[in-house]
C-alpha cells in the first residue's frame, strides 16, 4: 500500500469519524432535549392538578396556568391560600407517582412573614423523606402572594438515565471507531516496519557488499602465481582478506546481538570496573588513527563502577564511531569524565555535522539512520546507537544527547557511583 493511498484511507477515516461523532452528538442531544420536554410536561401537569386539588379543598375556582417555571429544575406554584406541609407532600408524592416522575425532588412553602420560603423535606425517588446535610434555600419569586416551589436537584443525571438506547449506540460506535482508530495504528505501523525492513536490508546488502567485492578482488590476486615472488605484496593482500573478514564478523555480531537484547537474552556479568582503564584501552586504536584530533580530558576521581566489562566497552566504542561516522575531515573527538554528586559523567563529543532537532527523539530506535539525502556516505545499519540505549537501560544507567546542527554532537552517560 502506497504512502499516498494510507494518506488517503486515514483523511477518509477521519472524516467519517468526525462526522459520526457529530451526528451521535446530535441525536443524543435531540433524545435528552426531548426527554427534558416530556419531564417538563408531566412535572406541570402533576403540579397543575396538585394546585387544582387544593383549590377544589377549600372551594376555590380553578387557575388556568398555577405553575410557573422558574428555571430548568425548580417550579412556582399558586397556592393562593396557606397551607400545611403534611397535606402538600402527600398531594405531591401522589400526583408524581401518577405521572411517573421517579426522582428526588425538594420543596418549600412560602413564609410572607419571613418573606423566604420555609424548607420542607427531601423526598428521594422511592418517595420517601431523606435528611439532607445541609440547609436547603429554595428562589422566592414576586408572582404570587402565597405560592410553593419544587426543585428536582438530580433532574440531568435522571434524564440520563432514561437514555439507555442512546448509551448503548454511543458505547457500540465508540468501540466501532476505537476499532478503527487501532486498524489505522496497525496500518501505519506495519507500513512503518516495512520501510525499516526494506531500508536494513538496503544498508545490509551495501554493507555486505563492500567487503565481499574487496575480499573477491584480493583472492583473484592472490590467485595469480606470480603474487608469491612477490612475498610483500602478497602478505599485504593476506591482510586485506584478514581486515575484511573481521569487518564482516563484527557487521553480523551487531546484527545478532541486537536481536538477542530484542528477545532479553542477553545476562551482563556485573562487576567493579574501571571505568579510565576501559575508556584507555578502548581509545588506543582511535588515538592512533586520529592523533591530535583525538583527545581524553578524565577529570573524575571516582572512577570504579559496577558494569559489565565486554558491554560498557561496546558502548563507547559504538559512541566514538558514531562520532567518527558524522564529523568531518578530519574527525575531532573528545572523551571526558567528571563526578557530579554520586554519579560519575562519560561525556563523547565531535565537532561534526550534529543531529536535527527532529532527529533526537529517534536516534536510538532500532534501524534508524538521520537521514543523509540519496548518499550513502555513513555506513551502518542503525543499530549501533540502539544497542548503547538498550545496554544503557539494562545497566539502569542514563544518556542524555545535546546536539547542534553544523556545531557537533555530545553524548553524556550517568553512571551511578557503587555504594
Amino acid at each position: 500500500m502506497s504512502r499516498n493511498t494510507i494518506r488517503l484511507v486515514i483523511i477518509l477515516g477521519v472524516i467519517a469519524i468526525s462526522g459520526i461523532i457529530a451526528i451521535q452528538i446530535y441525536w443524543v442531544k435531540k433524545a435528552f432535549d426531548l426527554k427534558d420536554q416530556q419531564f417538563r410536561q408531566s412535572t406541570m401537569v402533576a403540579l397543575r392538578n396538585v394546585a387544582n386539588q387544593i383549590s377544589k379543598s377549600y372551594k376555590l375556582a380553578k387557575i388556568e396556568n398555577p405553575v410557573s417555571q422558574y428555571s430548568s429544575d425548580y417550579y412556582v406554584v399558586n397556592l393562593r391560600v396557606p397551607l400545611q406541609q403534611s397535606l402538600l407532600e402527600h398531594l405531591l408524592k401522589e400526583e408524581f407517582k401518577k405521572n411517573n416522575i421517579n426522582t428526588d425532588f425538594e420543596y418549600g412553602i412560602y413564609d410572607c412573614e419571613t418573606d423566604k420560603i420555609v424548607f420542607g423535606a427531601h423526598i428521594n425517588s422511592d418517595y420517601e423523606v431523606e435528611e439532607v446535610d445541609q440547609t436547603i434555600i429554595l428562589p422566592t419569586t414576586d408572582k404570587f402572594l402565597n405560592y410553593f416551589g419544587v426543585k428536582f436537584p438530580n433532574q440531568k443525571s435522571y434524564l440520563t438515565s432514561k437514555l439507555d438506547f442512546w448509551i448503548v449506540s454511543s458505547i457500540i460506535t465508540m468501540v466501532v471507531m476505537a476499532f478503527f482508530a487501532y486498524a489505522m495504528f496497525i496500518i501505519l505501523k506495519q507500513k512503518r516496519l516495512s520501510e525499516v525492513q526494506r531500508d536494513f536490508i538496503n544498508n545490509m546488502t551495501h554493507e555486505f557488499q563492500t567487503p565481499i567485492s574487496t575480499i573477491k578482488i584480493a583472492t583473484d590476486v592472490l590467485a595469480q602465481s606470480k603474487i608469491l615472488e612477490q612475498p610483500e605484496r602478497f602478505k599485504k593482500y593476506v591482510q586485506i582478506i584478514k581486515q575484511e573478514n573481521n569487518r564482516l564478523k563484527n557487521q553480523v555480531e551487531s546484527v545478532l546481538a541486537t536481536a538477542r537484547i530484542g528477545k532479553g537474552q542477553i545476562e551482563l556479568d556485573m562487576k567493579l570496573q574501571e571505568l579510565h582503564e576501559i575508556i584507555g584501552e578502548v581509545s588506543d586504536s582511535v588515538k592512533a588513527e586520529l592523533e591530535d584530533n583525538f583527545t581524553l580530558d578524565l577529570n573524575a576521581t571516582k572512577t570504579t563502577i559496577n558494569a559489565d566489562r565486554m558491554h560498557l566497552m561496546n558502548v563507547i566504542r559504538n559512541l566514538i564511531d558514531n562520532a567518527i561516522k558524522y564529523s568531518g575531515k578530519p574527525p575531532k573527538i573528545k572523551i571526558s569524565t567528571r563526578n557530579e554528586n554520586n554519579l560519575l559523567i562519560v561525556s563523547i563529543s565531535d565537532k561534526g555535522i550534529g543531529i536535527p532537532r527532529e532527529a533526537l527523539p529517534k536516534i536510538f530506535n532500532k534501524f534508524y539512520r538521520v537521514p543523509t539525502g540519496n548518499l550513502h556516505n555513513v555506513k551502518g545499519f542503525g543499530l549501533g546507537l540502539n544497542y548503547v540505549k538498550e545496554i544503557i537501560n539494562l545497566h539502569k544507567w542514563k544518556i542524555n544527547v545535546i546536539s547542534e546542527m553544523g556545531v557537533g554532537s555530545v553524548f553524556e552517560i550517568n553512571i551511578p557511583l557503587p555504594d
